[in-house]
Parts: C-alpha cells; sequence; structure tokens
C-alpha cells in the first residue's frame, strides 16, 4: 500500500511564506523545528534533501525593502545578502543535532548541460552518503531571465528527478489544494484541466509562485514517478508524519506507474527547451507512434538552435507534444522543412512524448 511504503529518499521544499513572522523577520523557532524533524528522518537511515527558499526575503527584511524589486540587479544584491544568511541559519539548525548542512546553488545551465547535470547529482549523492543534509537553492545571484527557473516549487521538482527522490513534499502556509468549497483535496490521481483551474496565483508580496507553480511541480514529479504533497508547514510534526504516511496531511499526488528513463526525464523536465519545431497532423500522428521525426512533417521552427541541442516539438494548435534532441541545426532546417531529406530532424531514440 502507498502509505505503508518506506520512503528512503526524500526531497523537502520550505517556501519562503514560513519563514517570516509577522514583523518580516526570521523565525527561528519553525527552522530549529524543521531541523529537529530532519534529523529524526535521518537518524532512521532516511536521505533528506532541502530546496529552500528565502533568500531575496531575507534580503529583502536585511536591506529593508518593503516590496520585492523589479530590477534584476536588486533582486541580484537582495539575494546575495539574504542566502548568506539563510545557509547560516541551517548550519546553526543542523549543528545542534550533529548534522552538517551543504550548500548547492544552481541554475537551469546546471540542468540543459548533461555534463554539469550529472556532477551535481554525483555531488548530491555524495553528500547523502555522508549523511549530511543538502540544502539546495536558485543561484539568484547570478540568475537572468534565461537561466532562472523562476520558482523555486520547479527547482524542487527537478531535484527530486535529479537525486531520485522517491517522495517531494512541499511545505508552504496552505493545507493543500483547495476545492470550490475551500475544502482540501486530499488525494489527486491524475493532473486534469479540472484540478489545475483549482489553482490561483500568490499575491504575496516576498514570494512568486502560487498553487500553479505547487501544481506544475507536482506534474514533474509524478510524470518522472515520484510522489508529491503539498501540506502547511506550519502544522506540528508535518515532516515526519508525512515522510511515514503521504496521506495523512495535505494533497497527494500519486506517482504515474510507468515512466520515463532516466536520460529522458532529463530532456523532458531537466532542460530549457532552445527553440521550437511546429509540425503537421502527419508527423504528430508518427511521433505519437514512437517514429523518428522528418523535415517534410516539419511547417516551422522558431529559435536559433544547433545540432545536439534540446528543442520542443509543437502541434499546429502550439500544443507542446515532445521534447527531442535535433540532429539539425535551425538554419539548416529552415531550408529543408517540408521536404525529403535523408537524416532525421529529431531520432525517435533522442525524442520524449510529453
Amino acid at each position: 500500500m502507498q502509505s505503508q511504503r518506506n520512503y528512503k529518499r526524500v526531497v523537502i521544499k520550505i517556501g519562503s511564506s514560513l519563514f517570516a513572522t509577522q514583523k518580516s523577520r526570521l523565525d527561528m523557532s519553525l527552522v530549529n523545528n524543521i531541523a529537529g524533524q530532519i534529523s529524526d528522518l535521518v537518524k532512521q537511515g532516511k536521505e533528506i534533501v532541502i530546496v529552500s527558499s528565502g533568500a531575496i526575503a531575507l534580503g529583502m527584511s536585511i536591506l529593508k525593502l518593503a516590496n520585492r524589486p523589479k530590477e534584476l540587479q536588486y533582486l541580484q544584491a537582495a539575494a546575495a545578502i539574504g542566502q548568506h544568511e539563510l545557509m547560516h541559519v541551517y548550519n546553526q539548525a543542523f549543528k545542534e543535532y550533529g548534522l552538517n548542512a551543504a550548500q548547492l546553488l544552481l541554475t537551469w545551465d546546471d540542468f540543459s548541460s548533461r555534463l554539469r547535470y550529472l556532477n551535481a547529482k554525483n555531488t548530491l549523492n555524495t553528500l547523502l552518503k555522508l549523511k549530511c543534509v543538502p540544502v539546495i537553492n536558485e543561484n539568484d545571484t547570478v540568475s537572468t531571465e534565461e537561466i532562472k527557473f523562476g520558482d523555486n516549487d520547479k527547482l524542487s521538482a527537478l531535484a527530486s528527478v535529479l537525486v531520485g527522490a522517491e517522495l517531494l513534499i512541499i511545505l508552504s502556509d496552505v493545507d493543500g489544494l483547495l476545492d470550490g468549497n475551500k475544502k482540501v483535496v486530499r488525494l489527486v490521481d491524475k493532473i486534469t484541466g479540472q484540478i489545475k483551474s483549482l489553482a490561483c496565483p500568490t499575491s504575496k508580496k516576498t514570494c512568486v509562485g502560487g498553487m500553479v507553480t505547487k501544481i506544475e511541480a507536482a506534474r514533474i514529479a509524478v510524470d518522472s514517478g515520484i510522489a508529491c504533497v503539498i501540506a502547511n508547514g506550519h502544522s506540528k510534526g508535518i515532516i515526519n508524519q508525512i515522510a511515514h504516511d503521504p496521506f495523512s496531511h495535505g494533497t497527494i499526488f500519486l506517482p504515474k506507474q510507468t515512466i520515463l528513463d532516466e536520460k529522458k526525464r532529463w530532456m523532458a523536465f531537466g532542460t530549457k527547451s532552445k527553440g521550437r519545431i511546429v509540425v503537421d497532423d502527419g508527423a504528430r500522428k508518427a511521433l505519437c507512434e514512437k517514429k523518428s521525426l522528418l523535415a517534410v512533417g516539419v511547417v516551422s521552427c522558431d529559435g536559433n538552435f544547433y545540432a545536439g541541442d534540446v528543442v520542443s516539438v509543437c502541434d499546429k494548435k502550439n500544443h507542446e507534444i515532445g521534447r527531442g534532441k535535433v540532429g539539425l541545426a535551425s538554419r539548416e532546417l529552415e531550408r529543408v522543412k517540408g521536404e525529403r531529406f535523408p537524416r532525421e530532424v529529431i531520432h525517435r531514440d533522442h525524442l520524449v512524448i510529453l
């Protein structure tokens, strides 16, 4: 039974909304409580990875900024100040329990590059083997629009895929996904349009994201065979309880039984598309039947990409149907699209249907 499964490797995402008190100061009691719960799990042989928001919010507090800056350089400055403070807090909290916290700052480039992706994976696996607690955050001090994740919900899902987690716990200040009557939806076995319609964006000054990004994170997790729970981090003993019974609190999203292999999961979720290829209905059908993409089925292409880059494949209604590693550069594809051409645009072995 799913609820009785022994989850060994767990990723916990901690949202900015949990950190701040009403006076916009760091809630140390909450951090210490989280560290204590994680210490209990580590003692039980579980491996825990934290994905933590809070650097920019902490930086804003230290700089006495009432509203989240809109200019990139001010966001980066707030992150530079806040990230140092955030890790200091984690280090102090975990030292009380005899654990070491380790910092990893990532951007999209660390996922999109297969070599950097595997290096990050090896680092995390080694830290877990050493019984450390990795704390992952987006590297906001250098992130630009081109390399930003946009929110740490998505980063937590990608980190879960990266480390091969079995459970993702997304903690915020909400009890879970709420239905039209403001009651918690306890179980989601499939993320449908109706489920997505229940989400609404956040309006908090220190945060980005909201339930929309949490559901998108849940989709990445469950498509990768990882159970995901969205719950209220203020609930007493919440981490311990969910780690042992994910049905006990919040909303659980059940993982798919049939999942992609590791490399195709990386292509589907761990890369940022370098361009877009639009295909006709015949090519769409062929791709869904696990055939290669040929130039004759290409309607148009956007972006400046090269052979070996990962691009999105869309139908004529602009719905993304897959991602793949292209065998042709965009300039060459522009010349041969719609024509018979001896080389595959994307070979079926390098294509994943979403």
